[in-house]
């Protein structure tokens, strides 16, 4: 097996998690998060990378959720956020579960893709990196979507918001890969 086929094996194994527990919440849900506007997404984002940081640093967790589980919060976060910015406020807050995953998984391939081409050119270096410094990059990709909300989206020279949150998504899937390999 080659690297990349690794790489591919290990990210959508990954991913597959963070599948199955968004389409069991739409279950659960529906679309409630439709709700939100892609700054409280990112928010949302903020609170739980905020969270890995923390347990990273204290090794204390108070809540029975693991960094695993917020991790594929990011994923799926940085996935709604990615539809989000894709619909109209005009269009419905309640979408059926095949539009939903139609979406959702629409969302992934495009991250997927992206990651293909920057793993290539990158050589594969996140997997001698830190899950602490994914962690780190994800809330720098934070603050960066927080400024470009600021600015109405506004850049000069820097890439647009949805190629951070597809950035974070794919930083979070690194780390449940890493996670993984470790335990």
């Amino acid at each position: 097996m080659t690297t990349l086929e690794q790489t591919l094996t290990q990210y959508d194994r990954a991913f597959a998690q963070c599948a199955r527990l968004f389409e069991a919440k739409t279950s659960d849900y529906g679309t409630a998060w439709r709700i939100l506007r892609p700054s409280s997404l990112t928010d949302q984002l903020f609170i739980k990378a905020n969270r890995i940081r923390t347990l990273q640093e204290t090794g204390k967790s108070m809540v029975d959720e693991s960094i695993d589980s917020e991790f594929i919060a990011i994923v799926n976060y940085s996935l709604m956020a990615l539809i989000q910015c894709g619909m109209g406020a005009d269009e419905p807050l309640e979408l059926d579960s095949k539009e939903a995953m139609s979406l959702y998984q629409n969302a992934f391939d495009e991250t997927r893709a992206l990651m293909i081409r920057k793993n290539h050119d990158y050589g594969e270096a996140w997997r001698d990196m830190r899950v602490s410094s994914l962690t780190d990059l994800i809330l720098m990709k934070l603050l960066r979507v927080k400024q470009i909300e600021d600015h109405a989206g506004v850049t000069q020279v820097s890439e647009g918001i949805d190629a951070n949150y597809q950035d974070m998504a794919n930083y979070a899937i690194f780390a449940l890969i890493l996670l993984e390999e470790a335990a």
